[in-house]
Parts: C-alpha cells; sequence; structure tokens
C-alpha cells in the first residue's frame, strides 16, 4: 500500500466528524479505497444534492452549515435559482413555440410572406407626416401618368416608409409602380430594383384615415409572435383611388419586415 492509500485510509477514519467526511468526499481526485457506513452515508448525502445540480462549493457550505436554519436558506437559495431558471425556460419555450406556429393560428388576419427583388418605376423624398398624405397621392399619380404615357403595364402599386417617419415624424418614403421593362427617368422618377423581403402582413379594409389601427394590431403581432428585423414598412394598394373613389372600398396591405420561422405556406 502506497502512502496515498494510506491517507485515502486515514481520513476516512470513523473518527473523522461526518461534515468533514463530506467535504473530503467532495474534493477527492482519486477512488475512495474502502467506505464504512459512515463514510458511505457521507457519500449519500454528497449524491443526493449533486443529483439536483447543487454545484459542489454550496454543497460543502450546506454541510458545514451551523444549524438547521442555515442549511435550509441554502437549500432554499438553490430551489428559488431553479425555479428562475425553470420560468426562464417556461418562457423561452412558448417563444419559440410561436415562431413555428402559422400567423393564423395566432391572429388570423395576419400572414407571412416572402418577396422576390422587384423592378419598380419609383419617387422618393423625405417627407413629414403631416404631408404624407398629399405627398402619397401626388407622387402615385405621376408614377401611373408617366408609365401610362410609355405604354408601360402597371405592377401593383406600394409604398415604403421608414421607421423614422412613424418615430420622428419625419423620414424617408417612397412610392413605386413594379415595371417588366426598363422605363425613362422622366422628372422625379427613377427605375430601381427593391431588394427582396420577408414580412408578416395585414390588410387594412376602408380609408387610409382609420390605418392606425391596423399597423398597431400588425406591431403587436410582430412584438409578440415574430422576429423583426430592420427595414422600411412596405404597403400595397390592393384597392385604391385608381380603382374606386369610394375610400371605404380601399383595402392596403401594410408589411412589416420580419425574419420567417414558419415554411408551411405557399410563397
Amino acid at each position: 500500500m502506497d502512502d496515498d492509500e494510506t491517507h485515502d485510509l486515514a481520513i476516512l477514519s470513523p473518527t473523522t466528524s461526518f461534515s468533514t467526511h463530506c467535504v473530503l468526499l467532495l474534493h477527492r481526485r482519486r477512488p475512495v479505497v474502502r467506505l464504512d457506513n459512515y463514510v458511505a452515508a457521507a457519500a449519500q448525502v454528497i449524491r443526493r444534492f449533486r443529483d439536483v445540480n447543487i454545484p459542489l462549493d454550496e454543497i460543502a457550505a450546506v454541510i458545514r452549515a451551523p444549524n438547521l436554519v442555515s442549511r435550509d436558506r441554502l437549500i432554499n437559495a438553490h430551489l428559488q435559482r431553479l425555479q428562475n431558471e425553470l420560468t426562464a425556460t417556461q418562457a423561452a419555450v412558448a417563444s419559440l413555440s410561436d415562431l413555428l406556429l402559422a400567423p393564423v393560428a395566432i391572429a388570423p388576419n395576419i400572414r407571412h410572406h416572402s418577396i422576390p427583388p422587384t423592378r419598380v418605376a419609383a419617387i422618393t423624398a423625405t417627407v413629414g407626416m403631416a404631408e404624407v398624405g398629399p405627398w402619397w397621392q401626388g407622387a402615385l399619380g405621376e408614377l401611373r401618368a408617366s408609365l401610362r404615357a410609355q405604354n408601360t403595364s402597371l405592377g401593383l402599386a406600394g409604398g415604403m416608409f421608414a421607421h423614422e417617419l412613424f418615430t420622428d415624424e419625419r423620414g424617408l418614403a417612397t412610392m413605386f409602380v413594379p415595371v417588366e421593362k426598363s422605363i425613362a427617368a422622366v422628372g422625379r422618377i427613377t427605375e430601381v430594383v427593391l431588394p427582396g423581403v420577408e414580412l408578416a402582413t395585414i390588410v387594412h379594409d376602408g380609408s387610409p384615415s382609420e390605418i392606425d389601427r391596423s399597423y398597431g394590431a400588425l406591431a403587436t403581432y410582430v412584438a409578440e409572435h415574430a422576429i423583426g428585423v430592420e427595414g422600411p414598412i412596405r404597403e400595397y394598394y390592393l384597392i385604391g383611388a385608381d380603382e374606386t373613389s369610394d375610400r371605404s372600398a380601399w383595402r392596403t396591405e401594410i408589411g412589416w419586415p420580419i425574419f420567417r420561422t414558419h415554411a408551411d405556406q405557399s410563397d
């Protein structure tokens, strides 16, 4: 028997206190040579605490505690930490589950779309919130008139609005109409390719004067159930002034940029 093994037997002597046995077992680097009942009990205490993920240094503190009140306080601190971790884990599970649900399962009026890069005729300007309405109508009218004069078929008109326009009441706005072929740049009109984007969308029925309600519903959905990303808000004018003068019949699709996580849709 070498010196280390002799030391093993010495520190596991029944004359050693129970708490000392526990602490020595906690910090062993070699297998125990023999275990009498006293040492086996110490090992059982350590194993029980390790089974509930109490760190070794905290187990040592529990074992060395001078009384039951101190011992319980240390154990309860670990219990509270586990409960906090469980709460955080449950919240993470719920959040990830939301990301994998179809949007219609959460909000029946919300959809996800992937929009490819699109060639458009566009007019862009920095505008204030107070003037965006008249500017929007004038820019769309100018785009449509110019494209018709060039005998160009018109796609579904839309707009892009920087977040600063909503938060600071002044920001970049773009009105656009998709085109199939190159166009002549006339006045404020330029040809650009809009980048592809993934959107959470909602359709607003009726006058633009009440569109803030639909914006609010979409913003809430993105904040609570999707991964919003940087980028301008998009609008697509499904039915507008070009189709009818009855504002109550207008339909506007609002799109908020997201990182899509649910694939069970055709687009």
